[in-house]
C-alpha cells in the first residue's frame, strides 16, 4: 500500500475564479483516498468475442473505488471498473488528478468534473481518462445524496421506487445449454423478471437452437433478451436478426460494431425486434452517434464508463428527448438510481458478481429491483473488498 504526502488545500488566489469555492460554500474536501480493487472470478467468462478469437476468458475485474471526505465529516463512495486491462490506468490516472479536488466545495459536482477532465486533457476527455473520473464524481454524489439524508435517486427527483431487472450473468457462451436452463429458473425463482443470454457463436445454428430451448423452457410470457456483443457483420445480423423475430424477444443488444450507427439504425428500421446498444461507448458525444442516427430504440450507458453520474444525466435527458427505452450496463449498485430516475419505464441489469465487494444486497422480488431507504447509494465495502486491495493512495487529511 502506498500512501501520498497530505496534499495543502488550493487556495483561492492559485486557481482561475471559475474553479474557486465561492461564498456560499458550505463545506470543503479535505480527504481522498483511492484504491485498487480485483475481484476474482470464479469461472471463467466467454462470450462471443471470446469464441471469436478477439478476447481471453475474463478470470477478474478491475475496481477502483474514491472516498472522498469533507471538513464537515461528511463522506461518499463511488466506483469504475475495467474489465480485463486498463485498471492500472485508471487507477495511475486518478492519482494524478485526484490532489485538485482538496479544498473544492463537495456540492459543485459538475464544476468539479470539467476541472478533473481538463487536469488531464492532453490524454483525451473519454476513455480511460473519464473512466477514472467516473469513481471520483460518483462519490461525490453518493456524498452529496447522503448530506441530504436521501437516498440517491430520490435526490435526482425518482419516477419509481423499483426498477425491472434481468439476468445476464446465467447465460454466457461458456455456459452449457442445460446449465443455462438451471440458471434462467434459478434467476426466476429469486424474483428477477427476465433472462439474457448471450449469442454471437460462430455457428449461427447454435444460437438459434439455445435460444429456442431457453425460449421453451421460461415460455412466451418471460421477457428474454439476446446478447451479441458486437460479433456480426451487417449482412448476419440481418439475417439471424429475421430469424429471432420468432422467439418474440425484448431486445437484441450490440448485433454490430459498437460504432456502427448506420448498421444499427438499418436494423432498428428493418427488425420488430428492438435493438439495444451503447455499453461499451465511453461519452456522451459517441452516444449522441447512436441517439441522431436513430441507431437504438434501448439506449444502454455505463456510467462508470462514460464519465460518472454527471454524463449520464446529460444523456439520459438526450435519450429521454428522443422517447428511447433505457436499460444501463452493469453495476446495478449505481444503475438501479439512475434508471428510477428516468422517466420512462427502463431495465437495470442484473449480476451477482459485485455482491461479495458490499456490506449490503440490494432487494430483488416481483420482477423488479427496489430502491432501498439507505441514504447515497446505499453500500459500503466489505472486509472481502479490503482483501482484494492491491494498492490505495490517499491526500489531504480526513475530518
Amino acid at each position: 500500500m502506498s500512501t501520498a504526502a497530505p496534499t495543502t488545500p488550493t487556495t483561492p488566489a492559485a486557481v482561475p475564479a471559475a474553479f474557486q469555492a465561492g461564498e456560499a460554500t458550505q463545506d470543503r474536501i479535505s480527504w481522498v483516498r483511492l484504491s485498487s480493487v480485483y475481484l476474482p472470478l470464479d469461472t471463467p467468462i466467454s462470450d462471443a468475442k471470446v469464441l471469436t478469437g478477439r478476447q481471453k476468458p475474463m478470470t477478474e475485474i478491475a475496481f477502483l473505488f474514491a472516498e472522498i471526505g469533507t471538513e464537515g465529516g461528511h463522506e461518499g463512495i463511488g466506483f469504475s471498473y475495467s474489465k480485463r486491462a486498463g485498471g492500472p490506468g485508471q487507477f495511475a490516472h486518478a492519482r494524478e488528478v485526484a490532489p485538485n479536488l482538496i479544498g473544492e466545495d463537495p456540492s459543485d459536482i459538475a464544476k468539479i468534473w470539467t476541472k478533473l477532465v481538463w487536469a488531464g486533457a492532453s490524454v483525451g476527455r473519454s476513455g480511460l481518462s473519464t473512466q477514472a473520473i467516473a469513481a471520483i464524481d460518483v462519490a461525490l454524489w453518493d456524498l452529496k445524496a447522503k448530506r441530504a439524508g436521501l437516498p440517491l435517486a430520490k435526490l435526482l427527483g425518482a419516477h419509481r421506487d423499483s426498477v425491472r431487472c434481468y439476468n445476464t450473468s446465467g447465460g454466457f457462451l461458456h455456459t452449457p445449454v442445460e446449465q443455462v436452463l438451471e440458471n434462467a429458473t434459478a434467476s426466476l425463482e429469486r424474483g428477477i423478471g427476465g433472462i439474457k443470454i448471450k449469442v454471437g457463436h460462430p455457428d449461427n445454428a447454435v444460437d438459434l437452437s439455445r435460444v429456442q430451448a431457453v425460449r421453451e423452457h421460461i415460455g412466451d410470457a418471460v421477457p428474454l433478451m439476446v446478447d451479441a456483443n458486437q460479433q456480426w457483420d451487417r449482412p448476419t445480423a440481418q439475417r439471424v436478426g429475421r430469424a429471432l423475430e420468432r422467439f418474440n424477444l425484448v431486445w437484441i443488444e450490440e448485433p454490430l460494431d459498437a460504432y456502427d450507427a448506420q448498421g444499427h439504425a438499418a436494423l432498428a428500421a428493418s427488425l420488430d425486434t428492438s435493438i439495444a446498444t451503447g455499453e461499451m461507448l465511453t461519452s456522451v458525444a459517441e452516444h449522441w452517434e447512436l441517439i441522431r442516427h436513430s441507431a437504438a430504440d434501448i439506449i444502454q450507458p455505463d456510467a462508470p464508463r462514460i464519465g460518472g453520474i454527471t454524463p449520464f444525466l446529460k444523456l439520459a435527458a438526450l435519450a429521454d428527448h428522443q422517447h428511447l427505452q433505457l436499460a444501463p450496463h452493469f453495476a446495478m449498485e449505481i444503475h438501479l438510481h439512475l434508471a428510477a430516475a428516468y422517466p420512462h419505464e427502463p431495465w437495470v441489469e442484473h449480476f451477482e458478481w459485485l455482491e461479495p465487494l458490499f456490506n449490503e444486497h440490494l432487494e430483488i422480488r416481483d420482477g423488479r429491483m427496489w430502491v432501498s431507504s439507505r441514504p447515497g447509494l446505499g453500500f459500503t465495502l466489505s472486509e472481502q473488498a479490503h482483501a482484494w486491495t492491491r494498492e490505495s493512495v490517499e491526500f489531504g487529511s480526513r475530518a
